[in-house]
């Protein structure tokens, strides 16, 4: 006879697989993601085209901003735009170097040179792995709009500040902070003035402004590009340019890996990883809410950007994220797939294998003029406008992530924005918090014995959160009860308590009580009482079982006894209220 086989609980390292087994295949890509655009790509293959062509001065501009030249930034938008297309958690997303990362390499580029920042951008993106896998993605539902906004304009203000000195002309202006250089572009280009320079860049963003406004599906950053640089070509300008660019890619390589420099490091690869995080998944939000039906998965995103972030320093590529404005020409050109960033880096290697030479010759104030014009196009005035207008809490956030980002740096400033947030939030929430007196319920007694039960019963409920923020505003206004012998505590619309909370209503009851006030408290939620019995609000079981009440006329009950013993009240009331 065959033995039956032993059922139980499963295996629990077996389980543990398993759940890594599927949390693994949610962060991969899956066919069914491709098949609209197998049976008809037309409108992601000319998506594509068009984000291509308006990236591709983006992508110069960029690199050499964060100072490791054109290459790396053509490198960057092809490598990681097509890791991030295929891996990436929005069918929108166009990922490849941008303004808010660049505003972070600069420094990292001064101290630790090209090979820490290609260092960087791989821990960076490891980091990002590891927090897709954590679900980290999710909290960025959490950041507060007035720090979004603050966090947008800032990366606006810094990303022109960083171009004064290609748009003057000058080669060599000095500073650690980006308007510091700036104001010594000023300076040095005021003591030897040159026109040329600055009416280039500042053609090049008027007809990118103008020109958008009236036709915006027309890339006129290319035209203004092309054009500057064929009147520089034709009259033969004496005007900086880009410079030879390798025909090609690197050959993949870890040779910027050095293990003693590795631990100096993590510092600003987390700086980069957090920034990188922050911008993708703003910008796979702002492309769900420009399409229809689109929804983003933020951890996938998250893992998609890191791999991105791995690929592209193997290459000799800058960190990148998702780009917010690319993103934003891809839905409105009509984008319906992963397809269109896809082939949009694939457009963008085509360019650096068959006309690099042509890129050698864009004027360096033709891309500082597109990178002008994009930090205009970044701001909205209107979005400004609404939280300056709704209140003066949101206004201070916003004012003060602004400042924080143009005065020191873009991680420091979102830090601070959601600090200053969570303050305004806590007062906002303390305040609302109130405590006050209520009648008694009293119907079934004489007017002799109500006038008595008022002499010595008082009744308080507290609404709102019992927290650290508002905890000794209701000790101050308790401690000043007098002339009675029982305070009814109701606290039913609590909304939460916490350890402060906690210890201040024991030092509420203690103080009471060492004056010969009963304290009693009615209808609070199991959740609240964890805290109160945790911290000795209850000393004895027998003090919890004559104190604590489930509902408020059980509580009146208990206190009509203590007062008016000779009666031995009981409730008649029909409903018991908490």
């Amino acid at each position: 006879m065959t033995e039956p086989t032993p059922t139980g609980p499963p295996d629990a390292a077996e389980s543990a697989l398993v759940r890594a087994a599927r949390s693994v295949a949610a962060l991969l890509p899956r066919w069914g993601e491709w098949t609209p655009a197998a049976g008809a790509p037309g409108a992601d293959l000319l998506a594509g085209l068009i984000v291509a062509l308006v990236a591709l001065p983006l992508a110069l501009g960029f690199g050499i901003s964060s100072g490791l030249g054109a290459a790396a930034g053509l490198t960057t938008a092809v490598i990681a735009g097509a890791v991030a297309a295929v891996f990436g958690g929005s069918r929108f997303q166009v990922s490849g170097p941008t303004g808010a990362m660049t505003v972070v390499l600069v420094p990292i580029v001064g101290q630790y040179g090209p090979t820490g920042v290609l260092a960087v951008g791989l821990i960076a993106g490891l980091v990002l792995v590891v927090l897709a896998f954590a679900g980290v993605g999710r909290a960025v539902r959490y950041m507060p709009a007035p720090v979004i906004e603050g966090f947008t304009a800032g990366i606006a203000v810094v990303i022109a500040l960083q171009q004064f000195p290609a748009a003057l002309g000058i080669a060599d202006a000095a500073g650690e902070k980006v308007w510091q250089s700036a104001a010594d572009a000023i300076h040095k280009f005021a003591q030897d003035p040159s026109l040329l320079t600055p009416a280039t860049a500042l053609a090049v963003a008027v007809v990118i402004l103008v020109g958008g406004r009236y036709l915006p599906r027309i890339p006129f950053s290319l035209i203004a590009v092309a054009a500057a640089t064929l009147i520089a070509q034709l009259f033969d300008l004496d005007i900086a340019r880009i410079g030879t660019i390798p025909a090609g890619f690197a050959a993949p390589t870890l040779s910027f890996l050095h293990l003693g420099e590795l631990t100096s490091l993590i510092a600003p690869a987390l700086a980069v990883a957090a920034l990188a995080a922050l911008e993708s998944l703003l910008s796979a939000t702002a492309a769900d809410s420009m399409a229809v039906g689109a929804r983003h998965n933020p951890d996938r995103e998250l893992f998609g950007q890191g791999l991105a972030n791995i690929a592209a320093p193997l290459f000799g590529g800058v960190p990148a994220t998702g780009a917010i404005a690319r993103t934003a020409v891809n839905v409105r050109s009509g984008a319906r797939t992963r397809l269109a960033a896809l082939t949009h880096a694939l457009i963008l290697a085509a360019i650096v294998y068959l006309a690099a030479g042509l890129v050698a010759d864009i004027p360096l104030a033709a891309l500082a003029g597109v990178l002008l014009a994009t930090t205009v196009r970044m701001v909205e005035t209107a979005s400004i406008l609404a939280i300056t207008r709704a209140t003066r809490a949101d206004t201070i956030v916003m004012v003060a992530t602004f400042l924080v980002t143009v005065v020191f740096d873009l991680v420091t400033a979102v830090a601070v924005g959601v600090g200053f947030a969570a303050v305004l939030a806590l007062r906002a929430v303390a305040q609302s918090a109130r405590i006050e007196q209520v009648p008694l319920e009293t119907d079934d007694h004489l007017a002799e014995e109500h006038d008595l039960l008022r002499e010595h019963i008082v009744a308080y409920r507290i609404d709102g959160a019992l927290f650290f923020a508002a905890a000794h505003r209701f000790l101050l206004e308790l401690a000043d009860v007098s002339d009675v012998k029982v305070v009814i505590l109701r606290m039913s619309r609590i909304t939460t308590i916490d350890a402060t909370g906690a210890i201040v209503l024991k030092d509420v009851i203690t103080k009471l009580e060492h004056r010969h006030i009963t304290v009693l408290i009615s209808g609070a939620k199991p959740e609240h009482l964890r805290p109160l019995k945790a911290l000795g609000v209850f000393t004895t079981t027998d003090s919890e079982h004559r104190h604590l009440f489930d509902t408020t006329p059980r509580a009146i009950a208990y206190a009509r006894q203590l007062v008016l013993p000779e009666h031995h009240y009981t409730s008649t009331t029909n409903e018991d209220r908490p």
